[in-house]
């Protein structure tokens, strides 16, 4: 999966926005769980401010401050239960405080005291010496006699720290869990969101020219995809159309050209016999009835083709030893090439069985021993060599001609291509040779390939072998 594709982003846009909002839902979570503590604990502290109040500095005029100090080291025992309590009178004196605390967490005579506020109850944080912060519940009281305390009751906030702390890293363990798991479910759901187009792909990749009839999966989805699919297969229908009435008028038209042809060249052949013509006539006619045989070729070949294209070839299929074909073919084709003195070798073990049309298989020989031997210069060497190779048969033609350009070997087997546009009068060089051999391979489901460099070239025909 690479990172390109739209797996690949929907699957990252998918874990980059559910680890956006874990994140968010984290920090939600944890700061909402702190406000709640330290306001429940310091609620906790207000009360018991409150209660000091209430109970003790209510008759304080009475009783004394001495009193109230002695009653509240009583009551509250603030040094085992490790809680801070301050007991202020207006104009700065101390009624009460607390004694150190028996975790000696804190010293109560650091504490700062609180500024002055208007506000009769308010939350302070109060750090100390040693790293510790204290919560502390501030509350401004007014005696009935008119005296007035400042009653400060707090406590550290450790345990709201440490809970705290044990939550961001349960968060912190959880948060790549959660990822992983939303990558993982992300990666589920979108291979079953992109399934159908992965289907649509693979049997797009089957559809050739050969098999226009067969149409893509539509998913009944009713989205963009049905959508698409039914797109594709109304452009594979018109393509098909459009294909099949080329074929059948390249078929019409090699069919209704064969005869006048065919005629043209019996009248040329008649007309050339009388004696009686000037050699400079004779001439003219002779160029004339190679251009009827060139036609005549090509018109061949294109029925060729078209019949080819139709499935001719597979409906005549029988079990065959390929290098046997190809050596009686090369001992044929051997005379051709003897007049130009080119030596043709065949390296053919028998026994490469493949399955097939024999006389279209032995044109393919035929054509690419041609094809070499038309390009090969005098006193050059040609070799076919036939072999069978993890259950494929595989037929190779090397020469040392001419060789083929780089930009010219992706087109030598389209219709009418000529590598040298100044040699399409070169005898039987109607450019359908090769196309011709093409359509074959393609009809068998084999493969065919050129090779070229400056020492010559090799065609390469591979095609399944067949197993008794």
């Amino acid at each position: 999966m690479t990172t390109r594709s739209i797996r690949f982003r929907l699957i990252a846009w998918y874990a980059g926005l559910l680890t956006g909002v874990f994140l968010l839902l984290d920090a939600l979570m944890y700061f909402d769980l702190r406000h709640f503590l330290e306001s429940d604990l310091g609620e906790t502290q207000a009360r018991r401010a409150r209660q000091i109040a209430d109970t003790l500095l209510l008759r304080v005029d009475q009783t004394g401050d001495a009193y109230v100090a002695n009653e509240v080291n009583d009551i509250y025992d603030p040094e085992v239960n490790d809680r801070f309590i301050r007991i202020t009178r207006s104009g700065g004196g101390v009624v009460y405080v607390s004694g150190t605390p028996q975790d000696k967490s804190f010293e109560p005579t650091s504490v700062a005291a609180a500024a002055r506020s208007s506000q009769k109850e308010f939350l302070r944080k109060a750090r100390v010496p040693g790293g510790k912060t204290l919560l502390i519940a501030a509350l401004n009281y007014r005696t009935p006699g008119g005296a007035r305390y400042l009653v400060e009751v707090g406590v550290p906030l450790d345990p709201v720290d440490t809970m705290l702390d044990r939550l961001f890293l349960q968060l912190a363990l959880g948060l790549p869990i959660a990822v992983f798991v939303a990558i993982g479910g992300g990666y589920l759901l979108v291979g079953r969101a992109l399934a159908p187009v992965d289907q649509i792909a693979h049997k797009a990749e089957q559809i050739t020219q050969h098999n226009l009839g067969e149409r893509l999966p539509v998913p009944r989805t009713a989205d963009e995809l049905e959508y698409l699919s039914l797109s594709l297969n109304l452009m594979i229908a018109r393509l098909e159309d459009a294909f099949l009435n080329s074929k059948r008028f390249i078929a019409d038209a090699s069919h209704e050209l064969r005869t006048p042809l065919t005629a043209l060249r019996a009248e040329l052949e008649t007309v050339m016999s009388d004696g009686r013509l000037s050699p400079e006539l004779c001439e003219t006619l002779g160029s004339v009835l190679e251009e009827v045989e060139r036609l005549v070729e090509i018109v061949e070949g294109l029925v060729a083709i078209s019949r080819l294209d139709a499935g001719e070839a597979q409906a005549e299929w029988v079990r065959f030893d390929l290098a046997e074909l190809a050596a009686t073919t090369a001992d044929q084709m051997s005379l051709l090439a003897e007049d130009k003195g080119i030596v043709v070798t065949c390296d053919a073990k028998p026994g490469v069985l493949v399955e097939g049309d024999r006389s279209r298989l032995k044109q393919v020989v035929v054509n690419l021993l041609d094809n070499a031997i038309k390009y090969t210069p005098e006193k050059g060497e040609i070799n076919l060599r036939v072999a069978g190779v993890n259950g494929h048969a595989t037929l190779e033609v090397a020469d040392t001609g001419i060789g083929i350009p780089a930009e010219a070997l992706p087109h030598v087997f389209d219709r009418f291509f000529r590598v040298d546009k100044a040699r399409t009068r070169h005898p039987g060089g109607a450019g359908l040779g090769l196309s011709i051999v093409k359509s074959i391979c393609t009809a068998h489901g084999a493969t065919v390939e050129a090779y070229s460099n400056r020492e010559g070239s090799v065609f390469r025909v591979t095609l399944l072998a067949s197993h008794l």
